[in-house]
């Protein structure tokens, strides 16, 4: 096995907590009938923003995560019978400001003081990701933020994995793919990177033609599997 080089992150639901925009909201005064859906809505939305990215790479009808984000939203809403303009904005602004997971900057700082070059691959747009990483401070400890922006169309097609490679120089058995999906990382795995599924809801492993290499509940481990103490 390859020494690995670069350690690349997933962004949305693996770094950030896409959960976060929801939950905040449901905790302000005024949002009773909100706080009461706030979870289903919450997984309607992250289902709809994946599935959308999905159908319109298979339709190769391309359009920026943002439009996706807003449009599982507008989806989620509507089943949750909340038509309230001002919930909406006020959610996709929090979208913007997603919490890191708690383990990240100390996981991320270690990897930088070991060597290790960090990225972010992700869905994302290129201001959706540069408001995260800004919110939550770790843009210090990333060396590159790859947006499949650059090549228009979204993951799991390998032209997104390229992107690790090309700006890098590195090959696939020298990065280590980290992502919360478990289909990312079974595709991951399939193009050739050392990958590592971090499964926080304990969910079994999709039925794919690949698996991840590795599960984890968290990214506490990442230094250790890259051979850091």
């Amino acid at each position: 096995m390859s020494e690995i080089k670069v350690c690349v992150f997933d962004a949305y639901g693996t770094l950030f907590d896409v959960s976060a925009a929801a939950r905040a909201l449901s905790e302000e005064p005024g949002r009773a009938a909100f706080s009461k859906v706030w979870q289903q809505v919450a997984a309607d939305w992250r289902a709809k923003q994946l599935s959308y990215s999905w159908l319109r790479a298979v339709a190769r009808d391309y359009v920026d995560f943002w439009q996706v984000t807003q449009d599982g939203l507008d989806w989620a809403l509507e089943r949750a019978g909340l038509a309230d303009p001002e919930l909406r904005e006020a959610l996709l602004g929090l979208y913007w400001q997603l919490a890191a997971y708690p383990e990240v900057p100390a996981m991320l700082a270690a990897l930088k003081r070991g060597g290790l070059q960090t990225a972010i691959l992700s869905n994302g747009s290129p201001a959706m990701l540069e408001g995260a990483v800004e919110s939550a401070g770790i843009g210090a400890d990333l060396d590159a933020v790859l947006s499949v922006e650059d090549v228009g169309i979204f993951k799991p097609d390998t032209r997104v994995y390229d992107m690790v490679g090309a700006r890098f120089g590195c090959t696939s058995d020298e990065a280590l793919f980290v992502s919360s999906n478990g289909w990312d990382a079974a595709f991951g795995a399939a193009y050739g990177f050392d990958t590592l599924w971090v499964n926080r809801a304990g969910e079994p492993v999709d039925r794919l033609g690949s698996v991840p290499g590795r599960v984890a509940h968290d990214l506490t481990g990442v230094p250790q599997i890259v051979g850091l103490s």
